[in-house]
């Protein structure tokens, strides 16, 4: 038995007082308590981290950003329909410091006047044209032992099986980068090695909601509404265009008077007609 576990062996009251007397961190070194972590705590990540670019989200992601070190899977209803809206300010905050953004097997080819318009040049894109499942998995593998630092690996793997990502996240814990795995929103109810899941879906007035499935630590109830209106659009919509919600609640609320009004007429003409 090591010197350490021997010590806290020692340092443990007894079992009839565990409850009575809640075990104190402070009572251990300095290096033993700071790699305790409690499962109802927010982990602080050891490793670097990415900012997302959203603070409210930082706030409930382990160490405060996209993880390094780790895979972070990334569900959506369909492929190609949140993605770049989420993670495109931490990826323009890596193209700026002259890291490449590395994309396998993207569904879409990507559009690069819109990504430009997002803060991502051409020249931080390498677009890896996997076309079958294992393909994109091999190119992906190969990638995350790479470790390409200062980017991101965006891989899109919506086949992907459990033994796989295992593998995949074993690697990715000797990779420096963030690397972002998509895959559809039914694989929630399956088994994933990856530490940090999310399922983002589009909520009303250019909002995103972010359900955290899976983190280091509590469980987190609802998810985080974010407003993500891209930039380029926020000098061209209206402010009536910026919560069309609002626009529908109207139309909807004028077409049911005009029904309303129309079944009276209806009832009157069959009143009429007795």
């Amino acid at each position: 038995m090591s010197a350490a576990l021997q010590w806290i062996v020692n340092a443990a009251p007894p079992p009839g007082d565990a409850l009575s007397h809640p075990f104190d961190l402070g009572q251990l070194p300095g290096s033993i308590a700071q790699a305790i972590w409690r499962g109802d705590n927010l982990a602080q990540a050891g490793q670097s981290v990415v900012a997302s670019g959203f603070a409210a989200l930082d706030a409930q992601l382990p160490g405060g950003g996209w993880p390094s070190n780790a895979l972070t899977e990334f569900l959506q209803p369909q492929p190609a329909l949140c993605e770049w809206r989420l993670l495109s300010p931490a990826l323009a905050r890596l193209a700026c410091s002259g890291g490449q953004i590395l994309l396998v097997g993207p569904p879409k080819r990507p559009h690069a006047p819109g990504l430009v318009q997002l803060g991502i040049t051409e020249k931080s894109i390498v677009w890896i044209a996997a076309d079958t499942p294992a393909e994109r998995l091999w190119s992906t593998e190969q990638l995350v032992k790479a470790n390409p630092r200062g980017g991101a690996i965006l891989a899109w793997l919506p086949q992907a099986r459990a033994e796989q990502l295992r593998r995949l996240q074993v690697h990715a814990q000797s990779c420096d980068c963030p690397v972002f795995l998509f895959r559809p929103e039914a694989a929630q109810l399956d088994a994933s090695p990856a530490p940090l899941r999310v399922l983002t879906t589009l909520g009303p007035d250019w909002t995103l909601h972010v359900h955290i499935l899976k983190r280091k630590g509590a469980l987190l109830d609802g998810p985080v509404v974010l407003h993500s209106l891209p930039g380029t659009l926020a000098s061209v919509l209206t402010p009536r265009l910026l919560r069309p919600s609002l626009l529908i609640a109207k139309t909807e609320a004028a077409n049911d008077h005009a029904l309303g009004r129309a079944a009276d007429r209806r009832r009157l003409r069959q009143l009429a007609a007795h």
